[in-house]
């Protein structure tokens, strides 16, 4: 349940796009990770009191704390998130409660100055976008729509609350993506000479190693008893040992994986290391290409893992699983509701799936991008290169399938894998693979610095301290 919280709890921008990786959970963090979310910021300054102390007196819990350019945030805010953070973080409780109710505070009035800013902009994010992320937690969290809704009402949330959490996160998401990421850019020369840099840093870093790693997932339910476990460990265990001693992973996989990639035989495809949960990395990290690791647990279960190959970025071997995919897109348009697109894609689909249409055809006649004329090819495409809500998308497709409509932030996408290889890359896609990890390292900077001016330009006002 790490994950789900994580999304609802820290407002994390990058907790979305991180779930267009690889399969299975990402390891929870602990105080020090929460702090990292977001901007450093001091702790409000005490405010100068001429009055004498007065006698404590019992107060009620819900009265304003902070107003943010007039908005209000309540003490009630405050201790949902404190009780959220302490829930999913134990480290969280070594913090004394006025530092950490002051941390959250400050939290709270960066995110709600991001999101007036957001509604000043007309950046808007409708339902149908929601659900999508409501989809993607659960199956990145590999338990079905319904098992995510138990578990987020098991934690004292509602289900309006989590999805206004979900539509916040998209909100903060897209302002980011216009007020930062459009603005980043990395010439020819830096992309160059970062792949210098790559080439003389030890093969040993495996954070800057690329992988393709395939899985076999025992899963466990949340409240598993000691039992389960014992069961689904020593399955994992056999599966594992039958991995070594030679049974085609592939067969394995279909035979015994629970995680939906098992498909695609269990690969997850050719990425770099960080877009991998950490757990996977230090799992292999000394292992060799087509050995076996594991079994590791996870919040899903056990994991059986095999490495189908290693490279290194700037290599001359360096190669990365390459899609080849086609899409069709419905833009954001006033005349037309997302919901609208998404059933004129649904029908689309339908069409194809019958036979009665073509996908290059309702390609050229429709879709709102430019590939159009060329009946929605988009080329042979590396990981990373298409936004987060997409590449989910297309990584969860076996060449031939045709995805539901995925709403992303430029609009509505009818998806088709077409082919999958593992490629080596030539020296100008490697500089784009180069730029692309530059760039991703400048946004990082450049947003932790617009964050602050954005809470610099905010009215605030503090009124009382939070109390529990």
């Amino acid at each position: 349940m790490k994950h789900i919280r994580s999304i609802i709890t820290l407002g994390c921008l990058a907790a979305m796009a991180a779930t267009a990786g690889a399969q299975g959970f990402r390891s929870g963090g602990g105080i020090t990770d929460i702090m990292r979310a977001g901007p450093r910021l001091g702790p409000p300054a005490a405010r100068p009191s001429t009055a004498p102390a007065a006698v404590p007196t019992q107060r009620a819990a819900e009265f304003i704390v902070a107003l943010v350019n007039s908005e209000p945030i309540t003490n009630t805010d405050v201790l949902k998130r404190v009780d959220r953070l302490v829930k999913e973080n134990p480290d969280a409780e070594r913090v004394p409660r006025n530092e950490l109710t002051r941390l959250v505070l400050d939290r709270l009035i960066t995110e709600r100055a991001q999101l007036q800013l957001a509604k000043e902009n007309g950046i808007k994010v409708d339902d149908v976008a929601v659900d999508q992320a409501e989809q993607t937690v659960a199956r990145q969290n590999e338990i079905s729509l319904t098992e995510l809704r138990r578990r987020v009402a098991a934690e004292g949330i509602s289900q309006p609350e989590f999805r206004s959490d979900l539509r916040d996160q998209l909100l903060l998401t897209r302002l980011r993506d216009r007020e930062v990421e459009a603005k980043v850019k990395v010439s020819d020369s830096e992309a160059d000479e970062y792949l210098v840099d790559q080439r003389n840093v030890s093969v040993k870093n495996a954070a800057l190693q690329n992988l393709n790693l395939a899985q076999v997932l025992v899963a466990l339910p949340e409240t598993a008893t000691d039992a389960q476990i014992a069961t689904a460990q020593q399955k994992a265990q056999s599966i594992a040992q039958r991995a070594r001693a030679g049974e085609d992973f592939a067969k394995l996989v279909r035979e015994n994986s629970d995680s939906p990639d098992r498909e695609n035989g269990g690969a997850i495809g050719m990425r770099t290391a960080d877009r991998y949960p950490p757990l996977f990395v230090d799992a292999v990290q000394s292992t060799a290409v087509n050995g076996i690791a594991g079994p590791v647990r996870s919040s899903a279960g056990f994991h059986v893992l095999k490495v189908l190959a290693k490279s290194q970025l700037g290599s001359a071997d360096a190669t990365v699983t390459q899609t080849q995919v086609r899409h069709i897109l419905l833009l954001n348009d006033p005349k037309r509701t997302t919901a609208q697109a998404v059933a004129q894609l649904a029908e689309f689909k339908r069409r194809l799936q019958a036979g009665t249409a073509d996908f290059a055809g309702l390609a050229r006649d429709n879709s709102q991008d430019a590939s159009a004329k060329e009946g929605g090819e988009l080329g042979w495409s590396r990981p990373g290169q298409f936004v987060p809500e997409f590449e989910e998308a297309m990584d969860r497709l076996s060449p031939g399938q045709i995805s539901d409509p995925v709403v992303s932030r430029f609009g509505v996408h009818l998806i088709q894998v077409e082919g999958r290889r593992d490629a080596k890359l030539s020296q100008s896609e490697q500089r784009e693979a180069a730029r692309a990890a530059l760039r991703e390292k400048r946004v990082e900077e450049a947003f932790s610095t617009w964050v602050q001016e954005v809470r610099a330009r905010a009215y605030v006002e503090y009124r009382e301290p939070p109390q529990s």
